[in-house]
């Protein structure tokens, strides 16, 4: 008899895991440096898409003033040089109004495929008192913050050139839709083995009270990465609060892996179909630290916006996003065992 799938799960990405130096340290003085995703280009160097906050508005303002910035590499774990800002929120008008945040980058068939998430105020004209209150207040049901939190979206830009320029849309690529409610936010996608696309999102957990908020994860399917995507009925992850999945294809082992952090560690889960998921035989990856070369354990405040870098369909590098004890932040990258 063959092996059946699931006797494949055996990666451990926590054991692959290394240990860090300054150069695997992405920092910017007037930025807070945040989640990133990155390519290699035709050039053979690394492009990085990193969010970027502005420090004078506060770490909060991730929902009101989030930026996506490239840098520059000779390799995967750094250092890196700052190109450029990529995308910003488009101002009045627009969908993608406030902020680009919360994003991936990838490239399909020649192209270059930017899923980020970015909000707007409605037919509301903020004042620059209210969208400072929004920058610095945090999440109630019945405040503006609030308010702009459920309109997150997920949207797309599109390029032939990482250089740009970057095509973006009238409307969402994405919309809340059922098992997920209220909003989107948080995109991964992965080609499946079919040549199909295959979309992971967090958005809320229906029929909760109103002044409490499970994050759940659900899947969508596609055929090609501007869509149309379909959403499928099976939540990927459901009554436990989880965010910042990172979805990819092992043509190794022929299954799905998808990292997300749950407010506490990183836990990975597996499937091999796309659709039924479960947690992986080694789930727990990290708690909220990270090693030095030195063998030094840092301990974080925050440990976010997980990604995994492959090269020849193989992880190379995990990259993050660190709040440290001092409230400052920085992109780590950290190098995997082969």
């Amino acid at each position: 008899m063959g092996v059946r799938a699931k006797d494949t799960d055996d990666y451990n990405l926590s054991a692959a895991m290394q240990g860090v130096n300054q150069s695997n340290i992405f920092y910017d003085k007037e930025f807070f440096n945040w989640g990133s995703s990155m390519v290699k280009g035709d050039d053979g160097k690394y492009h990085l898409f990193y969010a970027q906050m502005p420090r004078k508005h506060g770490f909060y303002s991730w929902l009101t003033d989030g930026r996506v910035s490239r840098a520059v590499a000779d390799s995967p774990t750094g250092p890196w040089t700052h190109v450029g800002v990529v995308l910003e929120g488009r101002g009045d008008g627009h969908w993608d109004q406030y902020t680009v945040h919360c994003h991936k980058i990838y490239k399909f068939d020649g192209k270059y495929y930017l899923y980020y998430m970015s909000t707007n105020s409605g037919d509301m004209d903020l004042t620059q008192a209210q969208l400072e209150e929004v920058r610095r207040s945090k999440w109630k049901p019945d405040n503006l913050r609030g308010m702009m939190r459920l309109n997150q979206r997920i949207g797309v830009a599109v390029a032939d050139s990482i250089d740009g320029p970057w095509k973006r849309f009238d409307k969402p690529l994405i919309e809340p839709e059922l098992p997920v409610a209220n909003q989107v936010n948080n995109v991964s996608v992965t080609q499946r083995p079919d040549g199909g696309y295959l979309m992971i999102v967090r958005g809320d957990q229906p029929d909760q009270p109103k002044d409490e908020i499970i994050r759940m994860q659900a899947v969508l399917l596609a055929n090609h990465p501007l869509g149309p995507w379909h959403m499928q009925e099976k939540p990927v992850v459901k009554d436990y609060n989880s965010e910042d999945p990172e979805v990819w294809y092992d043509e190794e082992r022929k299954r799905y892996y998808s990292l997300y952090h749950a407010f506490g560690y990183m836990g990975m889960i597996t499937s091999v179909d796309g659709l039924n998921w479960q947690r992986a035989k080694n789930y727990k990856v990290s708690d909220k630290s990270y090693l030095t070369t030195e063998g030094k354990k840092v301990a974080v405040r925050r440990f976010e916006r997980p990604t995994i870098y492959l090269e020849n369909g193989k992880p190379l590098v995990m990259t993050a996003g660190i709040l440290m004890p001092d409230g400052d932040t920085h992109s780590l990258f950290i190098p995997l065992k082969q």
